[in-house]
């Protein structure tokens, strides 16, 4: 095992950790933390969209990247980022911000590889997506933080997109599907440019642009087909679908306060933790067997941090829109959810091991071949009805 893997998972959870605490502090949650170390829990409040954004979303999709490239000088990424994170927490802002723009650029190097390994659309939107997450910390050590979240949800938002679009291959798919995508990302990114200097408009194409993706989602991801079945692919299904109506909520919110309605905090929270959320909960069965090299044994026990989550995110965004003592309990249950999902994660873990005592396990399947072996078999049945009616 590459030695740099246990310090930088320990980066990503520290970071975690303290991001989730800055966030409870802004909701006016757990103020108790400031008694026992103002500084750095305070910094954590102020930094918060920093730390969860690009410090520990930044970090968990580069160490995803430099396993797939199976490069020891990928793991620089996610280092790079995670000590970025820690010395913005030390109160060394500027040390932090050229730390994780090394890292990001180190990021777009694990692509530019990757992507001359195959170039095809969806590695093409993997290296785009990369380019936002330089680009938003090139603005944060600029003095320009808060145009930064824009392109860190861009590089969130469209890693996704890309991963899904893959997916597309392997069930039946209109034609217009890609094209269509890729116009929207287009606006993504003008949205995106535009916001720093026109914030309204670029406001709006932004929130357009995040709309048009949930619906894209909606209408042309395979999890529309592998909601109907059962186990781990409907499972995953479910989180992605719950987090395409997060996707939607979150560019509609985006569109109100650019037009100066007081929607931030839906529209941060519905993105970060609705829909970002949604997706590390509903891949991680699969992405941490090949990330972590750990086997995890499915149980519905798994879809309760993720309902909950979603509950608690319905009261903080539209109950606490009012009342800020339902707000602060949405975002205490928001953390709370997140937790569950963790000690679910290590269950699981620990009885997929107990299982391999007693009868070993068969290879984990990972999250391409899960979902394509099911697109295969629904796309085939679709087939078998389509001919039977043509009879």
């Amino acid at each position: 095992m590459n030695p740099t893997r246990p310090l930088v998972a320990l980066l990503v959870v520290t970071v975690l950790a303290t991001a989730t605490a800055g966030g409870l502090l802004r909701a006016g949650v757990g103020t108790g933390l400031l008694d026992v170390d103002a500084g750095l829990f305070g910094r954590a409040a102020v930094f918060h969209a920093a730390l969860m954004l690009s410090g520990f979303f930044g970090s968990v999709i580069a160490i995803e990247r430099a396993v797939a490239l199976r490069q020891r000088w990928a793991f620089a990424a996610p280092a790079l980022s995670g000590a970025g994170a820690l010395a913005l927490l030390a109160g060394a802002t500027g040390a932090a911000a050229w730390l994780s723009l090394a890292g990001a650029a180190v990021f777009v190097a694990v692509h530019a590889v990757l992507l001359r390994r195959q170039a095809m659309t969806h590695t093409r939107l993997l290296a785009v997506a990369a380019l936002c997450w330089l680009f938003g910390n090139a603005l944060f050590a600029a003095g320009r933080g808060a145009d930064a979240p824009a392109w860190w949800f861009a590089f969130l938002v469209l890693t996704v997109g890309a991963e899904r679009l893959e997916m597309t291959r392997f069930a039946p798919q209109k034609p217009a599907a890609e094209p269509v995508l890729l116009g929207i990302v287009a606006a993504l990114l003008a949205g995106a440019a535009l916001s720093p200097w026109q914030a309204a408009a670029g406001g709006v194409v932004f929130g357009l642009a995040l709309l048009a993706l949930g619906i894209w989602f909606a209408l042309f991801d395979v999890a529309r087909r592998t909601v109907r079945a059962k186990g781990l692919p409907r499972y995953m299904a479910l989180c992605l679908l719950a987090g395409y109506v997060w996707l939607a909520v979150g560019g509609l919110a985006w569109i109100g306060t650019a037009l100066g309605w007081p929607g931030r905090d839906m529209a941060l929270h519905a993105l970060g933790l609705g829909f970002v959320f949604s997706m590390v909960m509903g891949h991680a069965p699969v992405i941490l067997p090949a990330v972590a090299k750990v086997k995890l044994r499915f149980g519905a026990r798994l879809y309760l941090p993720v309902a909950a989550l979603h509950a608690s995110l319905v009261l903080r965004l539209f109950g606490g829109a009012e009342d800020a003592a339902l707000k602060a309990l949405g975002a205490a249950l928001n953390a709370a959810s997140v937790a569950l999902f963790a000690l679910v994660v290590v269950a699981a873990i620990v009885a997929a091991r107990r299982s391999a005592r007693r009868a070993p396990l068969a290879p984990p399947m990972g999250r391409e071949q899960a979902e394509a072996e099911l697109a295969a078999r629904l796309a085939a049945a679709r087939a078998r009805r389509e001919e039977a009616g043509g009879h």
